[in-house]
Protein backbone atom coordinates (compact mmCIF):
# COMPACT_ATOMS: atom_id res chain seq x y z
CA UNK A 1 0.00 0.00 0.00
CA UNK A 2 2.82 2.37 0.93
CA UNK A 3 4.55 1.55 -2.35
CA UNK A 4 1.34 2.30 -4.33
CA UNK A 5 0.93 5.63 -2.52
CA UNK A 6 4.54 6.51 -3.26
CA UNK A 7 4.11 5.73 -6.96
CA UNK A 8 0.97 7.84 -7.15
CA UNK A 9 2.68 10.78 -5.48
CA UNK A 10 5.64 10.43 -7.82
CA UNK A 11 3.33 10.45 -10.84
CA UNK A 12 1.59 13.56 -9.58
CA UNK A 13 4.93 15.26 -8.97
CA UNK A 14 6.05 14.49 -12.50
CA UNK A 15 2.77 15.73 -13.97
CA UNK A 16 2.89 18.92 -11.92
CA UNK A 17 -0.17 21.14 -11.72
CA UNK A 18 -1.58 19.58 -14.89
CA UNK A 19 -2.70 16.60 -12.82
CA UNK A 20 -5.20 18.76 -10.92
CA UNK A 21 -6.29 21.00 -13.78
CA UNK A 22 -9.23 20.59 -16.13
CA UNK A 23 -7.52 22.95 -18.58
CA UNK A 24 -6.30 21.30 -21.80
CA UNK A 25 -2.56 20.96 -22.25
CA UNK A 26 -0.92 20.83 -25.67
CA UNK A 27 2.65 19.56 -25.78
CA UNK A 28 5.24 19.12 -28.52
CA UNK A 29 3.69 21.85 -30.65
CA UNK A 30 5.22 23.26 -33.80
CA UNK A 31 4.17 26.87 -34.48
CA UNK A 32 3.30 28.32 -37.89
CA UNK A 33 2.12 31.83 -38.75
CA UNK A 34 -0.05 32.84 -41.72
CA UNK A 35 0.12 36.55 -42.49
CA UNK A 36 -2.96 38.13 -44.10
CA UNK A 37 -2.12 41.67 -42.99
CA UNK A 38 -0.79 44.15 -45.56
CA UNK A 39 2.44 44.42 -43.53
CA UNK A 40 5.47 42.25 -42.93
CA UNK A 41 4.95 40.08 -39.87
CA UNK A 42 7.96 39.92 -37.57
CA UNK A 43 8.36 37.64 -34.57
CA UNK A 44 5.30 36.76 -32.48
CA UNK A 45 5.08 35.25 -29.00
CA UNK A 46 2.12 33.31 -27.54
CA UNK A 47 1.66 33.30 -23.78
CA UNK A 48 -0.74 31.35 -21.59
CA UNK A 49 -1.69 32.22 -18.02
CA UNK A 50 0.58 29.50 -16.64
CA UNK A 51 3.78 31.10 -17.91
CA UNK A 52 4.27 28.92 -20.97
CA UNK A 53 5.33 30.63 -24.18
CA UNK A 54 5.69 29.70 -27.85
CA UNK A 55 7.03 31.79 -30.69
CA UNK A 56 7.31 31.97 -34.45
CA UNK A 57 7.36 34.31 -37.40
CA UNK A 58 10.44 35.97 -38.80
CA UNK A 59 9.76 38.70 -41.38
CA UNK A 60 6.83 37.11 -43.20
CA UNK A 61 5.61 39.29 -46.12
CA UNK A 62 1.85 39.57 -46.78
CA UNK A 63 0.36 36.24 -47.78
CA UNK A 64 3.25 34.08 -46.59
CA UNK A 65 3.80 31.63 -43.75
CA UNK A 66 3.42 28.17 -45.26
CA UNK A 67 6.36 25.93 -44.52
CA UNK A 68 7.99 28.02 -41.77
CA UNK A 69 7.90 26.27 -38.40
CA UNK A 70 9.35 26.64 -34.95
CA UNK A 71 9.30 23.71 -32.51
CA UNK A 72 8.66 22.40 -29.90
CA UNK A 73 6.41 24.09 -27.35
CA UNK A 74 3.86 23.45 -24.64
CA UNK A 75 0.76 25.58 -24.12
CA UNK A 76 -2.06 25.17 -21.64
CA UNK A 77 -5.56 26.53 -21.23
CA UNK A 78 -8.16 28.16 -23.43
CA UNK A 79 -7.14 31.80 -23.32
CA UNK A 80 -3.91 33.12 -24.77
CA UNK A 81 -2.20 36.43 -25.46
CA UNK A 82 -0.22 37.00 -28.64
CA UNK A 83 2.35 39.77 -28.76
CA UNK A 84 3.33 40.49 -32.34
CA UNK A 85 5.11 43.07 -34.48
CA UNK A 86 4.61 44.20 -38.04
CA UNK A 87 6.23 46.83 -40.22
CA UNK A 88 5.47 48.61 -43.47
CA UNK A 89 8.01 47.36 -46.02
CA UNK A 90 7.20 50.21 -48.42
CA UNK A 91 8.20 52.68 -45.74
CA UNK A 92 11.26 50.66 -44.74
CA UNK A 93 12.79 50.64 -48.23
CA UNK A 94 12.63 54.43 -48.51
CA UNK A 95 15.69 54.56 -46.27
CA UNK A 96 17.40 51.20 -45.91
CA UNK A 97 19.81 52.61 -43.33
CA UNK A 98 17.14 53.91 -40.96
CA UNK A 99 15.83 51.68 -38.15
CA UNK A 100 12.70 49.77 -39.12
CA UNK A 101 9.64 51.23 -37.44
CA UNK A 102 7.95 48.29 -35.79
CA UNK A 103 4.25 48.40 -34.97
CA UNK A 104 3.57 46.40 -31.81
CA UNK A 105 0.23 44.66 -31.39
CA UNK A 106 -1.37 42.56 -28.66
CA UNK A 107 -4.27 40.19 -29.38
CA UNK A 108 -6.20 37.94 -27.01
CA UNK A 109 -7.26 34.60 -28.46
CA UNK A 110 -9.75 32.06 -27.08
CA UNK A 111 -9.33 28.44 -28.13
CA UNK A 112 -11.98 25.94 -27.09
CA UNK A 113 -10.60 22.66 -25.67
CA UNK A 114 -9.49 20.61 -28.66
CA UNK A 115 -8.56 16.93 -28.93
CA UNK A 116 -5.29 16.80 -30.83
CA UNK A 117 -4.02 13.41 -32.04
CA UNK A 118 -0.34 12.77 -32.57
CA UNK A 119 2.90 12.90 -30.65
CA UNK A 120 5.51 15.56 -30.01
CA UNK A 121 6.47 17.36 -33.19
CA UNK A 122 3.51 15.94 -35.14
CA UNK A 123 1.02 18.71 -34.40
CA UNK A 124 1.19 22.18 -35.91
CA UNK A 125 -0.55 25.12 -34.27
CA UNK A 126 -1.27 27.58 -37.06
CA UNK A 127 -1.88 31.24 -36.25
CA UNK A 128 -3.88 33.13 -38.87
CA UNK A 129 -3.21 36.89 -38.61
CA UNK A 130 -6.04 38.88 -40.22
CA UNK A 131 -6.12 42.49 -41.50
CA UNK A 132 -8.31 43.65 -38.60
CA UNK A 133 -5.68 42.37 -36.11
CA UNK A 134 -7.68 39.38 -34.88
CA UNK A 135 -5.93 36.02 -34.80
CA UNK A 136 -7.39 32.54 -35.20
CA UNK A 137 -5.69 29.38 -33.89
CA UNK A 138 -5.90 26.16 -35.88
CA UNK A 139 -4.42 22.74 -35.18
CA UNK A 140 -3.19 21.08 -38.35
CA UNK A 141 -0.99 18.20 -39.54
CA UNK A 142 0.74 19.81 -42.53
CA UNK A 143 2.49 23.02 -43.56
CA UNK A 144 -0.06 24.26 -46.09
CA UNK A 145 -3.43 25.87 -45.50
CA UNK A 146 -3.25 29.57 -46.24
CA UNK A 147 -6.73 31.11 -46.29
CA UNK A 148 -6.01 34.16 -48.47
CA UNK A 149 -3.72 33.69 -51.48
CA UNK A 150 -2.29 37.16 -52.05
CA UNK A 151 0.37 35.78 -54.40
CA UNK A 152 -2.24 34.25 -56.70
CA UNK A 153 -4.23 37.49 -56.73
CA UNK A 154 -1.11 39.49 -57.59
CA UNK A 155 -0.07 37.03 -60.34
CA UNK A 156 -3.52 37.15 -61.94
CA UNK A 157 -3.45 40.95 -61.97
CA UNK A 158 0.07 41.00 -63.38
CA UNK A 159 -0.93 38.59 -66.15
CA UNK A 160 -4.23 40.23 -67.07
CA UNK A 161 -4.13 43.86 -65.92
CA UNK A 162 -0.48 44.70 -65.37
CA UNK A 163 -0.69 48.25 -66.73
CA UNK A 164 -3.58 48.98 -64.40
CA UNK A 165 -1.79 47.50 -61.40
CA UNK A 166 1.69 48.78 -62.21
CA UNK A 167 1.59 51.90 -64.39
CA UNK A 168 4.99 53.06 -63.14
CA UNK A 169 6.89 49.84 -63.73
CA UNK A 170 7.75 49.09 -60.11
CA UNK A 171 9.27 45.78 -58.98
CA UNK A 172 7.22 42.67 -58.32
CA UNK A 173 7.62 42.79 -54.55
CA UNK A 174 6.12 46.28 -54.39
CA UNK A 175 3.23 45.24 -56.60
CA UNK A 176 2.56 42.14 -54.50
CA UNK A 177 2.30 44.40 -51.45
CA UNK A 178 -0.01 46.75 -53.37
CA UNK A 179 -2.29 43.87 -54.38
CA UNK A 180 -2.24 42.58 -50.80
CA UNK A 181 -3.28 45.96 -49.39
CA UNK A 182 -6.23 46.17 -51.75
CA UNK A 183 -7.25 42.55 -51.17
CA UNK A 184 -7.01 43.04 -47.41
CA UNK A 185 -9.46 45.92 -47.78
CA UNK A 186 -11.82 43.52 -49.60
CA UNK A 187 -11.62 41.12 -46.67
CA UNK A 188 -12.27 43.87 -44.14
CA UNK A 189 -15.21 45.33 -46.05
CA UNK A 190 -16.96 42.21 -47.31
CA UNK A 191 -15.20 39.22 -45.75
CA UNK A 192 -13.91 37.95 -49.10
CA UNK A 193 -11.33 35.17 -48.89
CA UNK A 194 -11.99 33.36 -52.16
CA UNK A 195 -9.24 34.08 -54.69
CA UNK A 196 -11.58 34.88 -57.60
CA UNK A 197 -13.67 37.18 -55.40
CA UNK A 198 -10.57 39.09 -54.37
CA UNK A 199 -9.12 39.19 -57.88
CA UNK A 200 -12.26 40.94 -59.08
CA UNK A 201 -12.44 43.17 -56.02
CA UNK A 202 -8.88 44.42 -56.54
CA UNK A 203 -9.31 44.79 -60.31
CA UNK A 204 -12.47 46.86 -59.94
CA UNK A 205 -10.91 48.91 -57.13
CA UNK A 206 -8.07 49.79 -59.51
CA UNK A 207 -10.66 50.84 -62.11
CA UNK A 208 -12.50 53.00 -59.59
CA UNK A 209 -12.24 52.85 -55.77
CA UNK A 210 -15.98 53.61 -55.63
CA UNK A 211 -16.92 50.71 -57.89
CA UNK A 212 -19.16 49.09 -55.28
CA UNK A 213 -21.52 52.05 -55.43
CA UNK A 214 -22.71 50.84 -58.83
CA UNK A 215 -26.18 49.19 -58.57
CA UNK A 216 -25.06 46.07 -60.45
CA UNK A 217 -22.17 45.55 -58.06
CA UNK A 218 -24.29 46.21 -54.98
CA UNK A 219 -26.79 43.61 -56.18
CA UNK A 220 -24.02 41.07 -56.83
CA UNK A 221 -22.55 41.59 -53.36
CA UNK A 222 -25.96 41.07 -51.79
CA UNK A 223 -26.67 37.91 -53.78
CA UNK A 224 -23.19 36.48 -53.13
CA UNK A 225 -23.40 36.78 -49.36
CA UNK A 226 -22.15 33.54 -47.82
CA UNK A 227 -21.27 32.03 -51.22
CA UNK A 228 -17.48 32.06 -51.81
CA UNK A 229 -16.65 32.67 -55.46
CA UNK A 230 -20.11 33.94 -56.40
CA UNK A 231 -19.14 37.61 -56.36
CA UNK A 232 -16.11 37.01 -58.57
CA UNK A 233 -18.11 35.01 -61.08
CA UNK A 234 -20.79 37.71 -61.20
CA UNK A 235 -18.17 40.39 -61.82
CA UNK A 236 -16.66 38.34 -64.64
CA UNK A 237 -20.08 38.40 -66.32
CA UNK A 238 -20.57 42.16 -66.09
CA UNK A 239 -21.45 43.65 -69.49
CA UNK A 240 -18.84 45.95 -71.03
CA UNK A 241 -21.29 48.82 -70.64
CA UNK A 242 -21.34 48.36 -66.86
CA UNK A 243 -17.54 48.14 -66.69
CA UNK A 244 -17.38 51.38 -68.68
CA UNK A 245 -19.88 52.98 -66.28
CA UNK A 246 -17.61 51.98 -63.40
CA UNK A 247 -14.54 53.42 -65.11
CA UNK A 248 -16.35 56.70 -65.75
CA UNK A 249 -17.96 56.87 -62.32
CA UNK A 250 -21.50 56.65 -63.63
CA UNK A 251 -23.32 54.98 -60.76
CA UNK A 252 -26.91 56.08 -61.34
CA UNK A 253 -29.51 53.35 -61.77
CA UNK A 254 -29.98 52.58 -65.44
CA UNK A 255 -30.65 49.70 -67.76
CA UNK A 256 -26.91 49.12 -67.99
CA UNK A 257 -26.85 48.46 -64.25
CA UNK A 258 -28.44 45.06 -64.74
CA UNK A 259 -25.88 42.27 -64.95
CA UNK A 260 -26.54 39.04 -66.63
Amino acid sequence: MKRLTFLLLAAVALAGCDAFSSEPTYGGLSIEGFNYTPYNLDRFVIKDKYGNTASGGGDLPPGTGEGRLSCCYKLKGTNFTVNWDVYDADEAIKDIYAPIKMIHKVTNVHLAPTKVPGGAGDVVLGLHFYPDDHIEFEFRKDLSGTRIAYDEIWYWLKKNHNQLLNPDGQDDDAMLRKAARLAAAGWKKYGFTDTVDLEQYVYLTLLNPRFDEHPAVRLAIKEANGKPGAFGMAMQRLPDSVVDDIKQGRFETSKSAQHG
